[in-house]
């Protein structure tokens, strides 16, 4: 791996864990797309999967007061359920395909809010999340907006979305590690099939936890009401790009 691109990762895992550790899932979703760009698309699962584990993990633990445990509970239920039925079918999809997967997932933020009355508080709807993000992660790299539909009708504070959210991805990026990391491990060793090398793990994933630090210093400064409104408008602009790579890449 060249410096060049091994220097893009590791400044693309600190900004975008600072940005999940205000919104809560944008980072994931810019992250998916900058490993894209420079990686094949199992190891960007891979990769993605790694990172983001580690900064949701971190982000869950710095707000483990707001986490709403039951609901965690319920979703890593079903996200086990998806994983295992998703990994007996699941191939990795091409990078237009991708692009065009991760600029579609956007849109979900736009839902009308009458149109489906989700609330990750109830356990039916929590099983039901875990099972429909896991299964989007496990197509399309990132399912932060479907995620999002599920906590846009409940009753907690920014703190508890945030903490309860990124409780849950841990679960879901451990499923695409499984799934895609498997067979690579199998197939050409640990460093082989375009997997990043380990010491650069070993750089990015301290990046991702002070990201996610100064994301949480950032999210003490926001209301509520900024909070929601800015996650939608990133996430969509982001999907845009993504539409225009994935046609730059389809047409080609």
């Amino acid at each position: 791996m060249t410096l060049p691109i091994a220097s893009f990762i590791l400044a693309a895992a600190f900004a975008t864990a600072t940005l999940s550790g205000v919104f809560g899932m944008a980072g994931g979703l810019v992250l998916m797309g900058a490993l894209a760009l420079v990686l094949p698309v199992s190891a960007a699962f891979v990769t993605h999967g790694v990172l983001q584990l580690v900064a949701n993990g971190w982000r869950a633990i710095l707000h483990r007061r707001h986490v709403h445990w039951d609901i965690v509970g319920w979703y890593a239920l079903a996200s086990l359920v998806a994983g295992v039925l998703v990994s007996l079918v699941v191939a990795a999809p091409s990078k237009g395909l991708l692009f065009l997967l991760l600029g579609l997932v956007p849109l979900l933020t736009w839902l009308p809010q009458t149109w489906l009355r989700l609330d990750a508080a109830r356990p039916a709807h929590a099983l039901a999340s875990g099972f429909l993000v896991t299964g989007l992660n496990l197509l399309a790299g990132v399912a932060g907006p479907l995620l999002d539909i599920f906590f846009v009708r409940t009753e907690l504070t920014r703190h508890a979305i945030v903490a309860t959210k990124a409780a849950t991805q841990v679960f879901a990026h451990l499923a695409k590690i499984i799934v895609y990391g498997a067979p690579l491990l199998v197939g050409a060793g640990a460093g082989g099939a375009g997997m990043p090398p380990l010491w650069l793990f070993a750089l990015a994933i301290p990046l991702s936890m002070i990201g996610t630090w100064c994301g949480g210093l950032i999210l003490e400064t926001m209301s509520d009401v900024n909070f929601k409104r800015w996650t939608r408008w990133i996430v969509t602009a982001v999907g845009g790009l993504y539409l225009i790579q994935a046609a730059q890449l389809l047409l080609a």
